[in-house]
């Protein structure tokens, strides 16, 4: 579902993915020298968020009140809001979902599901549980049946596993982006018609500014194509490897002040 309605003369656009970008995992803070930043581009750019996190979610609406941004591509492009408007939203094909459960149950070494609701649709709830347990030194999901995910309204699909089981799901499935997270240990599975650059693009067309008006900064795979799309594409210092050969500059690391650095540097704030 997309709403076009058009807004003049907008002020062009400089948009953050939030994990390891502006949030760092380190202690799960922005750094105040992000902050900062921010408050200064405030007033001469659209702040947008583009993340594969629900923004609207109980665990991230903490960082969208701090962050208050206009406008956000969540969930890899899948939902984009301006203010509390819905302005397009894409739900995960459920035919698609079923075919690609029914792949992952067949491998013991990774999971794929999603979390709806407070509850965590996991196949193989192990996988995930290991996983969270070695990042986090702890995993408090609650993991329901993952094949009722296709009776729930889903945007994206996380994967849990390593990079050669993500790449061999994206070539079994053509229909869908199998995003590499930073720390190489999972994914995001999200149909090819949505994507952060795709958010941009219709962002664009909302606020009515030509593309060549935006920057946008990122760490992960995910943030490939926005990286690429955007008039400036910006890689952190902690970014995977893939994404800083793409971007047209890498900055410093989301712990080394990147954010204001990269600012600093491409003149849209001073010192």
């Amino acid at each position: 579902m997309e709403k076009r309605q058009v807004r003049k003369n907008m002020k062009p656009i400089v948009s953050f993915d939030v994990d390891m970008t502006l949030l760092d995992h380190k202690d799960w803070t922005i750094p105040d020298s992000a902050m900062e930043t921010l408050e200064r581009l405030r007033e001469n750019y659209t702040i947008v968020l583009a993340t594969g996190r629900d923004m609207d979610s109980s665990f991230s609406i903490v960082l969208k009140e701090q962050i208050r941004p206009d406008a956000i591509i969540h969930l890899n492009g899948t939902k984009i809001t301006v203010g509390d408007t819905i302005i397009y939203e894409h739900l995960f094909d459920k035919e698609l979902m079923r075919q690609i459960i029914a792949y992952a149950q067949n491998d013991a070494a990774c999971s794929v599901g999603a979390s709806v609701g407070g509850y965590d649709y996991y196949v193989h709830p192990e996988v995930v549980n290991r996983h969270d347990t070695d990042l986090w030194g702890e995993c408090g999901r609650r993991f329901a049946d993952p094949w009722k995910l296709p009776d729930l309204d889903v945007r994206t699909m996380a994967y849990i596993g390593d990079e050669k089981g993500a790449k061999a799901m994206g070539a079994r499935f053509p229909e869908v982006n199998v995003h590499m997270f930073a720390e190489k240990r999972g994914a995001d599975v999200v149909e090819k018609t949505a994507s952060k650059a795709m958010g941009l693009i219709r962002l664009c067309d909302y606020f009515n500014i030509p593309l060549s008006s935006t920057v946008a900064f990122g760490d992960s795979m995910n943030d490939y194509d926005i990286v690429k799309t955007a008039g400036i594409g910006i890689a952190m210092g902690n970014a995977m490897e893939e994404l800083k050969e793409a971007a047209d500059y890498v900055t410093d690391a989301v712990n080394s002040d990147g954010i204001r650095n990269a600012c600093v540097h491409f003149g849209l704030i001073r010192l």
